[in-house]
């Protein structure tokens, strides 16, 4: 069996403002919205769909987790939009080593942030398998 993720629903308050977000951050444009959501597409082909969670009933979103594997150019472009915008960093998904990138095991580098709605961004290059971009 293949299977490969396509897209995942990104619950936020403001679909507008997050997906710029995170568009900004990585140095993307954010895609046609298609229905009710608005996409940001990855290289990879998978989509973050973002959707205002009041579409849903819900008051607010739930944060969650979301990870980038990024080549070495792409996390240093957008690690100096993250402290040019001021944004708050840590090198632990727990919020510890604040203001630190991490450096793992497998080589490489990477860095956690909150975006508009509280969700915790990683941005990595290297996963824990050692598979880079």
């Amino acid at each position: 069996m293949t299977a490969h993720l396509n897209h995942t629903i990104v619950y936020v308050r403001d679909k507008q403002v997050s997906a710029n977000f995170l568009a900004d951050i990585l140095g993307i444009s954010v895609s046609p919205p298609v229905a009710r959501f608005l996409p940001v597409a990855l290289d990879n082909g998978v989509a973050l769909d973002y959707m205002n969670a009041a579409d849903m009933g819900l008051t607010d979103p739930t944060p969650q987790h979301y990870a980038l594997l990024v080549s070495e150019d792409t996390f240093d472009a957008a690690f100096d939009r993250i402290v040019a915008a001021g944004l708050p960093y840590h090198g632990e998904p727990n919020g510890d080593q604040q203001g630190e990138i991490y450096h793992s095991r497998s080589g490489g580098r990477g860095v956690y942030f909150p975006d508009p709605d509280g969700h915790l961004m990683e941005l990595l290059t290297r996963d824990l398998a050692g598979r880079e971009v």
